[in-house]
């Protein structure tokens, strides 16, 4: 999809953009309100004005209850509305448990080159019983490495944190899922991704990385077709960037290790889905997030 430079500043452009970046945030199960909708258009940042007269001329577009929603979200806009409540109470605790996960995820895999923040707790529709995703990218050679290691430590972590609620999506056994894998990436996967769509694009938009920042900006930076769908990308000056600390040496996980651990990781896999047998809404959700991912999804053949 291409946004050319006319179509971002007429009437219909705008419109026609702000269609678009609903339907976005609405797949992803949230919305926004027009202060936070306007700077993150698809295209481009546009004013409030401009937000509210292409509302007005919408024949897809209302705002309900302080949220731009298409009119086919208006009758379960209690669930999102419920979820743009709770984000404010909860993104900075949970924003600072994830930073302390990440630094111990980093400083035992010294083959992550970068982490961000992702889901509901970057995108803005956070609540107490969602687990927290992660986006990785790591050397060649280490993805099911990175998949396993980021599994087992958001094991031990979630262990700690039984007490947190949790819903179909992230009961597991032993313990809630907390920390989780959203996209995972390898070094070449990157230059370039075979992905540059404008739900790719959100993807890196809405994202927090929170380690990593400058190999990040470099993904960013040699994919313009990111930024051609979201130019508000180059843009971002709220980045934060966590040092991390003594590491293990490298030379303790060489990339043969890659494929025991894509065993390990495809069995687990199945046993997560095992466990899932009796909720299909928890099924159906893996689904469609993995449809959203390809063909970045780890064990894509189960």
């Amino acid at each position: 999809m291409s946004i050319s430079a006319p179509s971002r500043t007429t009437a219909d452009g705008v419109r026609g953009r702000l269609e678009q970046t609903v339907e976005l945030l609405e797949n992803r199960g949230y919305a926004f309100g027009a202060g936070r909708l306007a700077p993150v258009c698809l295209g481009g940042a546009v004013t409030v004005d401009q937000l509210r007269q292409a509302v007005a001329e919408s024949e897809v577009l209302v705002i309900r209850e302080g949220l731009v929603v298409s009119r086919r979200m208006v009758d379960s806009l209690a669930a999102v509305r419920a979820r743009a409540l709770s984000h404010p109470l909860l993104v900075d605790a949970y924003r600072a448990l994830t930073r302390e996960f990440v630094h111990t995820l980093i400083r035992c895999c010294p083959y992550v080159l970068s982490v961000s923040i992702a889901g509901s707790l970057a995108s803005g529709g956070f609540q107490a019983s969602d687990d927290v995703d992660l986006n990785l990218i790591v050397e060649d050679g280490h993805r099911h490495l990175a998949y396993v290691a980021l599994n087992l430590l958001g094991l031990v972590h979630a262990l700690g944190h039984r007490s947190k609620p949790v819903d179909t999506h992230s009961a597991r056994p032993l313990a809630g899922r907390f920390m989780t894998a959203n996209l995972l990436l390898e070094r070449s996967q990157c230059f370039p991704l075979s992905r540059q769509d404008p739900a790719m694009a959100y993807e890196f938009l809405a994202s927090e990385p929170v380690y990593g920042i400058e190999f990040w900006r470099s993904v960013v930076g040699a994919n313009a077709g990111l930024s051609e769908h979201f130019p508000q990308i180059l843009e971002r000056t709220e980045l934060y960037d966590m040092a991390p600390g003594p590491r293990l040496p490298s030379w303790l996980f060489p990339a043969a290790l890659d494929g025991p651990a894509r065993r390990v990781g495809r069995l687990s896999w199945r046993f997560m889905q095992w466990t899932r047998r009796d909720r299909p809404e928890a099924l159906a959700r893996v689904a469609h997030v993995r449809q959203t991912m390809r063909p970045y999804a780890l064990f894509d053949d189960e």
